[in-house]
């Protein structure tokens, strides 16, 4: 997801400049005077709240404000980010971003400020108001203008110089220039994402074969529990032992060593260009511990796939399957096939859901040969990768 913030005075252009970023990189675009009006033409309990509180003369509360963005955001989970033009204005509003942001799982990449000095902005503003007609376009409202947004606007941009994602932009050049300008800094920030897709599926669907077919195809790094457990046990180490004597005893290796050896993983993988992760999550807890492994390393979820099958036909493939090497401790009945089903359903069904409500889920047809689904969510993968540049 690519989160920006524009900022420049009046004059500056973002007007312009906000348009050619939302149809280039496919953004939201949240302004929150046009989403205040919004919610106020719908009549919704926080438009009615906001209407009252102007209606009284009072300016709209953070608090406002803020539950518009987060719905605003929630509400569109196939926008590929989202651009904030006037948001935020103040110190305490950046601080305010910050958080929901961190509570959506995702996160601001850059600010970008369009500089244009005073004499610019107010000679710009005169011109379009002789062509507009628009009232406020008077030499006395601009200075007054302007000095409010120098006032507020300042200590925003050095909260976000602090966290290393602020960037400058020479606002006086061409447009087609500020263009290029802008592109240059947003491509710099998105070579440093990772591309993390999770991949789920019931038994049986191909997440295994898929998953690494797709990692080496895109030059991923493969992440499955199962698999790095094994190699524990392989390592004896003795987090190897431990996992042992819990298989032995027939026992479900808790979050706590499966965590571990994801970090680990994450903490050891160099130069990749992201994750494609197998079998994790599984359930609403190690969702969140994902995502919270994920922010640690100054990355998110990407993209979500499921592979979908019908249910009978997932039971042919596994009955199949429990009559080769291949073959996993769940399949060798009918009865543990249907009940390594209903765990899925019952555990990780719930996960896809919520990941469904934040960011959207692609539903990809698993029938077919190897390579007919391996093409159609290659399509979907290289759709993720187009849209992050």
């Amino acid at each position: 997801m690519l989160n920006i913030a524009l900022f420049g005075p009046p004059g500056a252009g973002k007007g312009t400049q906000s348009e050619f970023l939302i149809n280039k990189y496919n953004l939201f675009y949240i302004s929150t005077g046009d989403l205040l009006r919004k919610e106020i033409a719908d009549k919704t309990r926080l438009g009615t709240e906001a209407q009252s509180i102007i209606a009284q003369g009072g300016l709209v509360s953070d608090e406002i404000i803020v539950q518009i963005i987060e719905k605003t955001i929630t509400d569109n989970p196939d926008a590929n980010g989202f651009l904030f033009d006037g948001f935020p204005r103040t110190y305490i509003q950046a601080y305010i971003l910050e958080g929901l942001m961190l509570k959506l799982n995702t996160s601001l990449n850059c600010l970008i400020s369009l500089a244009v000095p005073e004499e610019v902005s107010v000679e710009r503003l005169l011109n379009r108001g002789k062509s507009s007609g628009r009232s406020d376009d008077n030499e006395k409202v601009i200075r007054n203008r302007l000095k409010e947004y120098n006032e507020k606007t300042l200590p925003v941009l050095q909260f976000y110089r602090d966290k290393g994602i602020y960037h400058e932009v020479n606002g006086i050049e061409t447009i087609e220039k500020v263009n290029h300008s802008i592109t240059r800094i947003i491509n710099q920030e998105l070579s440093k994402s990772l591309f993390n897709i999770v991949l789920f599926g019931y038994p049986g669907s191909g997440r295994g074969s898929q998953g690494k077919a797709l990692a080496k195809k895109f030059g991923l790094e493969y992440v499955a529990t199962g698999a790095m457990l094994e190699e524990e046990i392989a390592s004896n180490s003795e987090t190897g032992k431990r996992i042992r004597d819990l298989y032995e005893n027939g026992q479900l290796v808790p979050d706590e060593i499966v965590v571990q050896l994801i970090e680990k993983k994450l903490a050891s993988s160099k130069e990749v260009k992201g994750f494609i992760f197998k079998g994790f999550p599984r359930t609403l807890v190690q969702s969140y511990i994902l995502d919270g492994l994920l922010k640690k390393y100054g990355s998110a979820i990407s993209k979500i796939i499921e592979i979908e099958v019908p249910t009978l036909e997932l039971i042919s493939r596994l009955d199949a399957r429990s009559k080769t090497a291949a073959c996993m401790p769940y399949d060798s009945s009918t009865a543990k096939i249907v009940k390594r089903l209903q765990e899925h359903e019952t555990k990780t069904v719930p996960v896809i859901e919520k990941y469904n409500q934040l960011h959207g889920v692609i539903k990809i047809d698993g029938r077919g040969s190897f390579d007919e689904v391996f093409d159609r969510i290659s399509e979907a993968m290289e759709s993720g990768i187009k849209n992050m540049r």
